[in-house]
């Protein structure tokens, strides 16, 4: 099972998203607050069954939030990034040489997201 893991930064808290093997799928903002982050997993969590609207595609469909964006970055690898209800990005992946290894990554954060427990970082 998947884990959210908190870690302070020097700016504020932050969390990751850690499939089983331990690798990260998805990290967050950086947050000025343990509460707001706490609400930051929460959100993940609700909001991780979300669809997926792929703009790498001409003229992609638009769908409402919540919802998984993948696209492109500048150094032309895919990324998703997730979005609440309200529209704002609460969790972002790393960037991926292939479509469907980003895929693979927003399936991963579907499945490990909602149950997750919570870790804070040494």
């Amino acid at each position: 099972m998947g884990k959210f893991v908190v870690r302070k930064t020097s700016t504020g808290v932050k969390f990751d998203l850690k499939a089983t093997n331990g690798q990260v799928i998805a990290t967050s903002e950086v947050y000025t607050s343990d509460a707001a982050c706490m609400k930051g997993i929460e959100s993940v969590k609700t909001n991780s069954v979300a669809g997926v609207e792929d703009q790498t595609v001409e003229g992609y469909e638009v769908i409402k939030n919540p919802k998984y964006e993948i696209y492109k970055d500048k150094a032309g690898e895919f990324r998703f990034r997730l979005k609440a209800k309200n529209g704002q990005i609460i969790a972002t992946s790393e960037g991926y040489k292939t479509m469907d290894s980003c895929k693979n990554g927003v399936e991963s954060v579907k499945k490990n997201a909602p149950d997750a427990p919570v870790e804070k970082a040494e």
